[in-house]
């Protein structure tokens, strides 16, 4: 992924939630539904949120300085981790609260059909902001599982993105039914329990998020995969062998190698220079992200001794 990886998803998002949020809002005025509100208050934090990730994108293409001699890249990491924050307080926390406090306080709904209305209109809206999702996500994905891939993936925003639609999708059903049963049955319970089920799913979500986003704010190493590849580019022409190596995502598409490479005795000073920039050459042919390469030549000491 390009440092403005997943760009259209965040805007697609970006757009559908603010238009999402207006209305619920109005929804929830014309009707008191707590599902409604519950669901307004997640929009408003999603739209939010689209707008941190955006920010996290432009702050991270910062030129490096002597403070932050590696650049910025894990600005993405941040703004993302602030997103599954944000998720859990003001989507989860609050749900929680609206949907105890009107279960205890039960109100009838007023104009439930507005709600229905208006919420059949947002699942339209979120679907197609969740077609983006995975249409951008699956240029990038390979042959992981949905699973694997938010689990693995190095470029935050996608997986937040994708975890956010769906939350918000399955948000959406759960206060139809809400809605729709307290109109049916005529008891605002079910819409409070609608609301509580919001919180509950919304938690679930932004705890995964915050898990993963901590990950990889603290620093993530290559996969095993990239490792396997790193090491065996490095232990080839005049390498004898890794003797040990260290990496380090720094940001989304910048990947720090550093290694101890062993080499055979006695070669001169030009032609270590020359294995070393070989095997950096080698590294960044297979693994384009890893951009900063530090090798330290060495002897192989089992051999030498």
């Amino acid at each position: 992924m390009s440092a403005g990886g997943g760009t259209k998803a965040i805007i697609a998002a970006l757009f559908a939630n603010a238009g999402i949020a207006v209305a619920k809002f109005v929804g929830f005025l014309i009707t008191g539904s707590s599902s409604m509100l519950a669901e307004s208050v997640h929009s408003v934090a999603d739209t939010s949120n689209q707008g941190l990730l955006l920010l996290g994108q432009k702050t991270s293409q910062r030129k490096a300085t002597q403070n932050h001699p590696f650049g910025f890249g894990r600005d993405r990491y941040f703004y993302s981790f602030v997103v599954a924050l944000m998720l859990f307080s003001l989507g989860s926390v609050f749900a929680l609260y609206e949907g105890i406090h009107k279960l205890q306080h039960p109100e009838a709904l007023s104009s439930p059909m507005v709600a229905v209305v208006i919420l059949v209109v947002a699942i339209g809206l979120e679907t197609y902001s969740f077609r983006t999702a995975i249409v951008e996500s699956k240029a990038v994905k390979g042959n992981a599982t949905w699973w694997q891939f938010i689990r693995q993936s190095k470029t935050p925003e996608l997986p937040v993105v994708l975890l956010e639609d769906a939350g918000a999708l399955i948000g959406l059903v759960l206060a139809l039914i809400g809605v729709g049963l307290a109109t049916v049955t005529g008891d605002p319970v079910f819409d409070a329990l609608g609301t509580i089920s919001i919180g509950l799913l919304l938690g679930v979500i932004a705890i995964v998020l915050i898990i993963e986003m901590k990950s990889l704010l603290i620093g993530e190493g290559a996969s095993p995969a990239e490792l396997d590849v790193i090491v065996d580019e490095l232990a080839a022409g005049k390498v004898q062998r890794v003797i040990h190596i260290r990496t380090q995502y720094i940001g989304p598409d910048e990947l720090l190698v550093a290694a101890k490479i062993a080499l055979a005795p006695g070669l001169p000073v030009v032609e270590v220079a020359q294995a070393i920039d070989d095997a950096e050459h080698r590294v960044r042919n297979k693994v384009p992200a890893a951009r900063l390469i530090y090798l330290e030549p060495d002897l192989d000491r089992s051999t030498v001794e």
